[in-house]
């Protein structure tokens, strides 16, 4: 007799009925970004943990996916962006294959955004800005983490820290060499809806010469 608290069978039970809403063609804006806007704007309003975390999924020279959470950090007509150092993981993998994939998973509203693209290096003057604006203690942070790479422990973490606090006492703290950001280029965006009965509404636009089209998946 199958265990009732066996975790593999309490995962596979596990399951809601989304039945907040819908969408439909005519809800769709003109393009991508507009639309990821409106979508922003209402989980945002909605008070949702940190709407702009995103899942960043990249692929190294041979293929190999890797996927984290990053924080989205500007949307313009071109793109998305977000800063990081570039000699992590996932730095190195857009180095040799810039192709990525993005993910807004706002689960409270039962919605789902995901972008195909590709990313490209910010200017340096945008990344200097950006780290111009950080809390001090996260552009110490940048400097005594070299993102990804192993260390012995947290004290030698904690170590370089305190290092780093002493030699910027009462300085300004410039960007480090390794940091930088990126704006991942749409090529297709999908905007999901939950629906009952799992026959949920996916609504995609594809880049097409200078504008987009749409389509509808089926789910």
């Amino acid at each position: 007799m199958t265990d009732p608290l066996d975790p593999v069978d309490s995962v596979a039970a596990a399951r809601a009925e989304y039945t907040r809403g819908g969408l439909t063609e005519d809800d769709l804006l003109a393009d991508p970004i507009a639309m990821f806007r409106r979508w922003y704007d209402e989980a945002h309003a909605a008070g949702l943990h940190e709407p702009n975390a995103m899942v960043v999924s990249t692929a190294d020279a041979q293929g190999r996916p890797s996927s984290r959470l990053v924080l989205l950090k500007g949307v313009t007509d071109e793109g998305f962006a977000f800063y990081t150092n570039t000699r992590s993981r996932k730095g190195v993998e857009l180095l040799a294959n810039p192709q990525c994939a993005v993910l807004f998973p706002w689960h409270p509203l039962e919605r789902q955004v995901r972008v195909d693209g590709a990313a490209e290096p910010l200017p340096q003057e945008a990344v200097d800005a950006y780290f111009a604006q950080r809390p001090r203690a996260s552009q110490i942070g940048a400097w005594a983490s070299h993102q990804s790479r192993p260390v012995a422990g947290r004290d030698e973490l904690a170590r370089e820290y305190a290092e780093l606090e002493a030699r910027f006492d009462g300085a300004d703290v410039p960007t480090p060499e390794e940091w930088g950001g990126y704006l991942v280029r749409p090529e297709v965006v999908e905007f999901w809806q939950g629906r009952p009965g799992r026959m949920h509404d996916r609504l995609v636009y594809r880049r097409e010469g200078a504008g987009w089209r749409t389509e509808r998946l089926a789910p």
